[in-house]
């Protein structure tokens, strides 16, 4: 049975696979300190990277419902994989029988707005999963709307394990670190500009800046994402208004809590308290 959705103000939702999208998180609450989040991790199904779109889909989908039913009107898919294989179905199949006036926004387009200003070569690269890589999704949006960029991608599947290990800072992350790297530079040695196409990627960002040649820029999306929401708020007063604003964070995970508490000080370096929930 269809559960009857709330039409008064919520929380903005947040929702990512794993713990990477804490990274989005962290830079939209710096930059959106005032409004009130409800974080959602599918930390008992993660990754998406490797899995099928029809599954991505699926999953996510139940995650936006999940968020919807605690009372958001707004959910960002802080996850590549997620807005690459599932955002475009939902926005345009689910939301308009769900509510209308609902969204749901993801994290490529905002960090794809400001590649035109930053390149110069007009080449860019993209690291990010298989899934991102394949579903060629960061081309695709950069093409929209800049049609003379070259776009070079390279899947890194060992990088996200890196990162939830916590072995992102050892001296075995610097081997996957630069051979990814110089794949892709050796697809195009003209690349000038690379954006870092997975929410967990951050936090190799060291590593990745020690074996990149000088005078390549590096796009970490958190900050973009921050800054096209606020943005995107201002011009959408209807939807502004239909945020709470009580500084508060929640944070939910389908896994287990001390775990998911755990990994988080990784991401976030405070103490947070989780609460596990399930999705389906």
């Amino acid at each position: 049975m269809k559960k009857e959705l709330s039409k008064s103000a919520g929380p903005i939702g947040v929702f990512d696979s794993g713990y990477g999208g804490l990274t989005i998180l962290d830079q939209i609450k710096q930059t959106m300190p005032e409004y009130d989040y409800i974080y959602l991790g599918d930390n008992a199904r993660t990754p998406y990277g490797t899995r099928s779109f029809e599954i991505v889909y699926e999953f996510t989908l139940q995650a936006v419902n999940k968020l919807f039913e605690m009372g958001c009107q707004l959910v960002i898919l802080a996850c590549n994989t997620a807005s690459a294989k599932a955002l475009r179905s939902i926005q345009i199949n689910d939301l308009p029988g769900i509510d209308p006036n609902r969204r749901v926004l993801g994290v490529i387009r905002p960090t794809v707005e400001c590649i035109g200003d930053i390149t110069h070569s007009r080449h860019v690269g993209v690291l990010a999963t298989s899934g991102t890589i394949k579903s060629q999704s960061y081309p695709l949006e950069i093409h929209k709307l800049y049609p003379d960029i070259v776009v070079s991608g390279e899947a890194c599947p060992m990088w996200v394990p890196l990162v939830e290990n916590q072995e992102y800072d050892s001296p075995g992350a610097d081997y996957f670190v630069k051979k990814h790297l110089d794949s892709l530079l050796t697809k195009d040695p003209e690349i000038d500009t690379i954006i870092l196409g997975c929410t967990h990627y951050p936090l190799l960002l060291s590593k990745i800046n020690k074996y990149l040649p000088k005078g390549i820029k590096v796009i970490s999306q958190g900050e973009y994402v921050a800054t096209s929401l606020k943005s995107y708020l201002r011009r959408h007063p209807e939807m502004d208004g239909l945020c709470t604003k009580n500084g508060s964070c929640k944070f939910l995970t389908t896994e287990s809590e001390i775990k998911f508490s755990d990994s988080a000080s990784t991401f976030l370096n405070t103490e947070i308290v989780v609460e596990r929930v399930v999705i389906e």
